[in-house]
């Protein structure tokens, strides 16, 4: 039963509602196109025409550029963040998951962020850093569910759309949802080229797909990772239930089970199941691969050296060989011609 309001409650709040009914007349301040005048008007004063006040009908605010999508139709906000996360993402991994509740998509994030804790930071040398990754990127690290089809306008869009290689008119808009995005996308999805990542990508998004994001390409974090969504030992083993007991749960062991690794895409090139584990085991990360490939170059170049110094010291002596030979062969003819006389 609610409690009872006694007498003088009750008239301190009917008196207070007797103030705020009671409003005064609204005064606005208007300002002519002269801007030489100002004068007030009460609201009992004639409105004000209807005309004066309506803008262009060719006015675009400029915080909102015209789009080629209806606006009740469009998912403006979410196509641009798909699009700036292509372009600026060099490490995506996709997985199928199917029909996973938020209690497991909860499970499989902690356990996510609890292997990620345990990658080791970066080692930062003075002046430079040592490494391709000066700074920790676990808490960057993002798993999220993608809209398929919007992500598929928006693989399109950074694939077969550049801004500066268009040629309209210089007023035309140039944004991701222009027009002019909307027409080259089109005429690209007329042919495609087999080598595009699109090609390879399009097969993957369907049906429910998620997302893992990383700011920059760490095999060592993309080990942890594979680790705990998609283990394969020997090269990724799943955590020990010793170590890591929160993994062997049931509601973690059940949203990991409706996961399933179909693909990545690293720097612009698309990956299989095998090729993103290919990346992930590499020892030692991207500068181990520099390092080799550093080596090689030498290695090679100091091959091609010595083999061409050979060659020319080998031409060198035959004909400095020659040269002594005809030597010889002058001074032994002026002999016998000596001796004869």
């Amino acid at each position: 039963m609610p409690p009872r309001i006694n007498c003088s409650a009750r008239s301190s709040v009917s008196r207070a509602l007797q103030r705020t009914s009671y409003q005064k007349p609204t005064v606005i301040l208007l300002q002519s196109s002269r801007g030489a005048s100002r004068r007030y008007a009460s609201a009992s004063a004639s409105p004000i025409p209807v005309g004066a006040l309506r803008l262009p009908d060719d006015y675009i605010p400029p915080t909102q550029p015209p789009s080629a999508r209806r606006p009740d139709q469009r998912k403006s906000q979410l196509l641009r963040s798909y699009t700036a996360l292509l372009r600026s993402t060099p490490l995506i991994l996709f997985f199928q998951h199917n029909n996973l509740t938020a209690i497991e998509w909860a499970a499989i994030r902690r356990e996510l962020r609890a292997a990620l804790a345990k990658v080791p930071a970066p080692a930062v040398g003075l002046g430079d850093s040592s490494s391709s990754i000066p700074m920790d990127i676990s808490s960057n690290i993002e798993l999220q569910v993608l809209r398929t089809r919007i992500f598929n306008v928006a693989f399109k869009v950074v694939e077969f759309f550049d801004a500066s290689a268009q040629k309209t008119k210089s007023n035309a808009y140039m944004h991701d949802l222009s027009s002019t995005a909307y027409k080259a996308i089109n005429q690209a999805a007329t042919a495609v080229d087999e080598s595009s990542a699109y090609y390879q990508v399009s097969p993957l998004l369907v049906g429910p797909v998620a997302a893992i994001t990383f700011p920059a390409v760490s095999p060592a974090h993309l080990a942890a990772v594979l680790s705990v969504l998609s283990p394969s030992p020997p090269a990724f083993p799943a955590p020990s239930r010793k170590k890591n007991p929160g993994y062997y749960d049931n509601t973690a062991q059940s949203g990991l089970q409706k996961l399933l690794l179909i693909g990545g895409r690293i720097e612009d090139r698309v990956f299989d199941q095998e090729g993103v584990r290919w990346v992930g085991g590499i020892e030692g990360g991207v500068d181990s691969l520099r390092a080799q490939l550093i080596a090689m170059l030498q290695s090679a170049g100091l091959g091609l050296t010595t083999a061409l110094e050979g060659h020319s010291k080998g031409l060198w002596l035959a004909l400095e060989g020659r040269r002594t030979q005809l030597e010889e062969e002058a001074n032994g003819g002026t002999k016998k011609e000596e001796t004869n006389e």
